[in-house]
């Protein structure tokens, strides 16, 4: 039973990685992003509690799953009941190509030019991953990724991520 936590900075591949996994080994998928955020504007984080009880269920419901987002704080939720952790740990100039060349995301944009209109606000906010200390920084992954006790890897590159770009450290 795999159970996998996928993180990284915005447009590092997250997404790609998890669903390419979840159709090839018939696991669960939850984007933490569609439960991360109330449908406000400007949007909002949902309470703790809300996305904690949401991510608990998804767990529940599923024996195999991947968990994928940037969100620290609810990665923890699922920690415990993980068995290993993968860190999109890219350049940043490299999850900005990966923005401005994203497909049109139905699940989360009315339409491509929804999306694009956001573009300039997702290129700056990745920009500044590695001098923010919030929940999505770098320093927050970082941190995450070294504490975890279980199977982990690390991938600096999108361009194969199942071979020679991935470093893999066995727990200690």
């Amino acid at each position: 039973m795999r159970k996998l936590l996928i993180f990284g900075n915005s447009a590092s591949g997250k997404s790609t990685l998890a669903k390419q996994l979840a159709k090839s080994e018939s696991l669960a998928h939850l984007d933490l992003d569609l439960l991360a955020w109330q449908p406000t504007n400007p949007p909002t984080r949902t309470p703790l509690h809300e996305s904690t009880l949401a991510i608990e269920q998804f767990m529940q419901q599923h024996t195999s799953w991947v968990i994928e987002g940037c969100y620290t704080d609810l990665l923890t939720i699922a920690e415990s009941q993980s068995s290993e952790i993968i860190f999109m740990n890219l350049p940043t100039e490299e999850c900005i190509t990966n923005a401005k060349n994203r497909p049109w995301e139905p699940h989360k944009y009315e339409s491509k030019s929804a999306q694009d209109a956001n573009l300039a606000m997702l290129i700056a906010w990745i920009s500044q991953y590695e001098q923010r200390n919030d929940t999505f920084s770098k320093a927050a992954h970082l941190n995450f990724y070294q504490h975890y006790a279980g199977e982990k890897k690390m991938l600096t590159r999108n361009s194969n991520a199942s071979t020679d770009s991935m470093a893999k450290s066995k727990p200690k």
